[in-house]
């Protein structure tokens, strides 16, 4: 598995509430959820965004609530992947949870710029600025992770290992 997409930066401790603000948390609906994706953060980011872009961000990307709207928004809108230097551990297992492929990478966080375009490899633990021609590494997903990510996240996950059992 390879992503690549277009780099949308943001800094340290982005919370839940500017992921998806709380007015819209009457709704469980993915693609109502999506329409609000960072919204009073970048104005009209989901309008902005195409399918496969990547989000990268600073310290404690996920902080505040434990809601799962959050990872839900980001992955629903179309963003491929999130990098960041560190994740609240909330939104980290949430986004493991539903599918959202997240890696950390301080390295990529601070050398990576808005708009570059970059190539991820999670099975390598590598990431490919195109743009600048650098190269990053992070952990690469263990292989449970990685097919809880193909699956589409743990339901779907636990749905194909009983019947594979």
């Amino acid at each position: 598995m390879r992503i690549i997409g277009k780099v949308w930066k943001f800094g340290n401790h982005i919370d839940t509430d500017i992921i998806i603000p709380a007015r819209y948390l009457n709704t469980s609906d993915p693609n109502e959820l999506a329409l609000h994706c960072m919204e009073d953060y970048v104005r009209d980011f989901v309008k902005k965004i195409s399918p496969g872009d990547i989000i990268i961000a600073g310290d404690n990307f996920g902080c505040g609530s434990s809601r799962e709207h959050a990872p839900i928004a980001i992955k629903e809108a179309g963003i491929s992947c999130v990098i960041a230097s560190s994740f609240a551990r909330i939104f980290f297992r949430n986004a493991i949870n539903i599918g959202l492929p997240i890696f950390e990478s301080s390295e990529a966080s601070l050398g990576v710029l808005q708009g570059d375009e970059l190539e991820v490899f999670p099975e390598e633990g590598i990431i490919k600025n195109i743009t600048q021609n650098r190269v990053f590494k992070t952990n690469p997903m263990p292989v449970f992770i990685q097919s809880i990510i193909a699956s589409g996240g743990l339901v779907e996950y636990t749905k194909k290992e009983i019947e594979r059992r």
